[in-house]
């Protein structure tokens, strides 16, 4: 739990007068960053993370310049709905999420008495994420959001992703080793930013980790969990205009993908 703002004000004045002016709050380039990454630790300390987990989690990090270009680079989203359906969802993987929702039926009847949310939107998450793969990236997260919390880009949107980061290696569900995802820092099957993964991620297998990466009921559980978070409606339609299909533009924004997932789970369901 994050400590009253006064406390991490003391510890930022303290760290003022003790040692070094702190570092720049962000920067374009790699110069900067180690500098800015020691005040992030001693500001990550002073708002409750353990310094074992921070020396544990930033041991080694460096700035890496291929997430900044890769942030620069995406195009995804500017596809048009038959062009990204065709990229994303074709007919062989909606063959396969078919067979997953069959597979896994008693599965996903239990997520879905529990959140209210069916198989069919799962599944069309799953393979829309990472094609049912549970190693869907080998980017180590912890360098990825460090880097991209010293960019002036959107620097205060990732120290959040960051410090949300820590606090999920702090609770025990992953250590930094296992952290590994795509370059924004999504993690496991379902593609979870650290702050959602800390708000909604469940442990549905019942081993005592919240684990998204290595278990796919816990992953499948907790997309459910995050879609009744922001109200899905339990029975209720996803098709475009209804309440449900605005419930998904919170799992992502782009028109496209909403409108992806609704096509994907209509085609497996029934």
């Amino acid at each position: 739990m994050i400590r009253p703002v006064r406390t991490f004000l003391l510890a930022l004045a303290l760290v003022s007068t003790a040692g070094p002016a702190l570092a720049a709050a962000c920067g374009s380039s790699a110069a900067g960053f180690a500098g800015w990454l020691e005040d992030f630790k001693r500001q990550a300390i002073a708002s409750g993370i353990s310094p074992g987990v921070v020396a544990s989690a930033f041991a080694g990090v460096t700035y890496d310049s291929k997430v900044i270009y890769l942030d620069r680079h995406q195009g995804h989203f500017n596809l048009s709905f038959e062009q990204f359906v065709a990229k994303r969802a074709p007919p062989s993987t909606i063959a396969l999420g078919r067979s997953k929702l069959q597979k896994n039926a008693a599965l996903f009847a239990g997520i879905e008495k529990r959140y209210g949310v069916p198989g069919p939107i799962l599944v069309a998450i799953w393979g829309l994420e990472t094609g049912f793969s549970p190693n869907r990236g080998n980017m180590p997260v912890i360098r990825s959001l460090s880097t991209l919390a010293y960019d002036c880009r959107r620097a205060a949107y990732f120290r959040n992703e960051l410090m949300s980061a820590l606090k999920i290696i702090q609770r025990g569900d992953l250590s930094p080793s296992q952290m590994k995802g795509a370059w924004a820092g999504e993690l496991g099957q379902t593609q979870f930013l650290a702050s959602s993964y800390l708000k909604f991620a469940v442990d549905y297998d019942g081993n005592g980790h919240r684990d998204l990466i290595n278990s796919s009921a816990d992953a499948l559980a907790s997309t459910a969990n995050y879609l009744k978070g922001y109200g899905w409606q339990r029975g209720g339609p996803w098709t475009e205009g209804s309440h449900n299909y605005e419930v998904l533009r919170q799992w992502n924004k782009a028109g496209v993908y909403v409108k992806t997932i609704a096509y994907f789970a209509s085609k497996i369901s029934g």
